[in-house]
């Protein structure tokens, strides 16, 4: 007789939700290395479901789903000049609807965007998904220019006290602080312009933007530095990791996270002006 091997079940996962302290009401945003998380009975969908069962239909859950390449990556010296003539001229148009999440950001970003309910942001590098209360709030008007910072869906999920959900997923990659790189009175941030293709009455259009460097940061920041930020603040506030599935979790407060980096931001860049002077 075959043995079943264990699962992790939905009221299993809805349990650890409540212990890690999500609620209902909270709006959060999720960074998931569904690896980590393990087998789910019924698949990840069901992790899914449960995050939203348990902020329930006051809550809101966001996620950033940016676009596939090579939608927003005209203009940043990745492809050769040929290549880059070559997209212009043949990439279909961006769609904030359909367009695929970045393979960058692993399955859960996508599995999310195509949930049903789900609607998303119109900035292609910078797209955010996001289903329940304030969804609609969180994704409309994403500003053309500088999508992670003034006005941005991480604005407004910033200054609605949300909470960022790191399950089994890199301290290095949590996206709140591009918004504390936004805002942080830093001089010389560093910056690329690039060309987006959109759709306007059924052409191709290439649209003109400008971001802050969220690939390699404003500036020459450490290795890892926002891992860094993430485990001091972590330390700082001493939380404790809980588990979804088999996921080392973590829920840590927007707000006070980006209050928290900033300084440091502040400081490692005037640390780093000052070797550069001597």
């Amino acid at each position: 007789m075959t043995e079943i091997c264990p699962r992790i079940t939905k009221e299993m996962l809805l349990r650890q939700c409540h212990e890690i302290g999500i609620s209902a009401g909270d709006s959060i945003m999720v960074h998931a290395g569904l690896r980590s998380v393990g087998e789910i009975l019924g698949g990840p969908d069901v992790l899914i479901s449960a995050l939203l069962e348990t902020i329930g239909s006051d809550g809101t859950l966001m996620v950033y789903v940016g676009c596939q390449t090579p939608y927003d990556d005209v203009g940043r010296d990745i492809y050769s000049e040929a290549d880059e003539a070559f997209i212009l001229e043949h990439c279909p148009p961006f769609q904030p609807d359909r367009s695929r999440a970045s393979r960058d950001f692993g399955a859960f970003a996508e599995l999310f965007r195509t949930t049903p309910g789900v609607i998303c942001s119109s900035n292609a590098g910078s797209r955010m998904a996001a289903y329940g209360a304030k969804a609609e709030f969180l994704t409309a008007n994403h500003p053309v220019n500088y999508g992670l910072g003034k006005d941005s869906p991480l604005e407004r999920f910033y200054e609605i006290g949300g909470k960022v959900i790191l399950i089994g997923s890199d301290k290095d990659a949590v996206t709140i602080l591009h918004y504390a790189e936004a805002i942080a009175p830093i001089k010389d941030k560093r910056l690329f312009n690039l060309k987006v293709p959109i759709e306007k009455s059924g052409q191709t259009i290439w649209i003109d933007m400008e971001e802050y460097d969220s690939a390699t940061g404003i500036r020459d920041w450490p290795d890892r530095f926002f891992a860094f930020i993430v485990e001091q603040y972590i330390q700082s506030r001493n939380l404790k990791a809980g588990l979804l599935g088999g996921a080392s979790t973590y829920v840590l407060e927007a707000k006070d996270l980006v209050q928290f980096a900033v300084p440091i931001m502040v400081e490692t860049a005037n640390e780093l002006d000052a070797r550069h002077s001597e």
